[in-house]
């Protein structure tokens, strides 16, 4: 018998037949990721035929998540996101190109859509750090500078930040 660790709470992302491929892109794409389990169903059902993948247990950057091939009545929106904290540009390019480059697409502030519509926030510390700027100057040119990008650049962040 099969033992399967389940966590207390994870996140269930709803998808039209395609979780697994979902999945093995996320634990390709970030570190601390990985596919854990892919649920097959044991026998043909409305919709579906036996070994056809119901279900995937994965992680996306340490968050538990459960991938379910729900079909086609929902879509994922803006009002769920993940929000990846980059270091640099460099990771905030690799992960931005790796979405967008995937079928994906850029949205404003930061944000970005995958192939499967899910969103992601890729955002730099830089940015973070710069609208909690204790001086409301900084604080509000960084805000104003952002507001004008898609992805995050980290150097016109921080010039707008000095001033």
């Amino acid at each position: 018998m099969m033992s399967t660790r389940i966590a207390k709470n994870t996140i269930c992302l709803w998808f039209d037949g395609t979780a697994e491929a979902a999945a093995r892109f996320y634990a390709e794409t970030f570190p601390d990721s990985s596919v854990d389990t892919v649920w097959r169903a044991p026998g043909d059902f409305p919709g579906g035929r036996a070994g056809d993948v119901l279900t995937v247990s994965f992680t996306v950057l340490g968050i538990p998540c459960l991938g379910l091939n729900g079909g086609p009545a929902f879509r994922h929106s803006e009002a769920f996101s993940f929000q990846v904290a980059t270091a640099d540009q460099a990771e905030t390019d690799r992960y931005w190109n790796a979405i967008v480059g995937n079928g994906g697409e850029e949205s404003d502030c930061g944000w970005c859509r995958d192939r499967w519509g899910l969103s992601w926030q890729i955002t730099p510390t830089a940015l973070t750090e710069a609208i909690a700027d204790p001086d409301p100057a900084a604080s509000k040119r960084a805000f104003e500078a952002m507001m004008t990008m898609k992805k995050i650049d980290v150097a016109a962040i921080e010039a707008a930040r000095r001033g």
